[in-house]
């Protein structure tokens, strides 16, 4: 378990997101592989602080709203029984 099992969820979590994003028209393919990798060269700069999530990092770079963000994560939610 620990740190490795986290990662793992992590990343399928930052994955699920961007295929529900992806299907919506949200966002395209490339914009959340540029996500996914910022997400993982964080990770390593930044162990004071939890890895940024992939909406933070989609709407920062202004690829996504606050709004469609909360749509994801409804249906994320939805499909998952509440697993944010």
């Amino acid at each position: 378990m620990g740190y490795l099992n986290l990662e793992d969820s992590s990343i399928r979590y930052a994955r699920k997101f961007g295929q529900i994003a992806i299907r919506k028209g949200f966002i395209n393919k490339e914009q959340v592989q540029e996500a996914l990798t910022e997400q993982l060269s964080l990770q390593s700069f930044q162990r004071l602080r939890p890895r940024k999530l992939i909406g933070e990092i989609l709407f920062e770079n202004g690829w996504i709203t606050l709004e469609q963000i909360e749509i994801v994560l409804e249906e994320i939610s939805g499909d998952q029984g509440g697993f944010h």
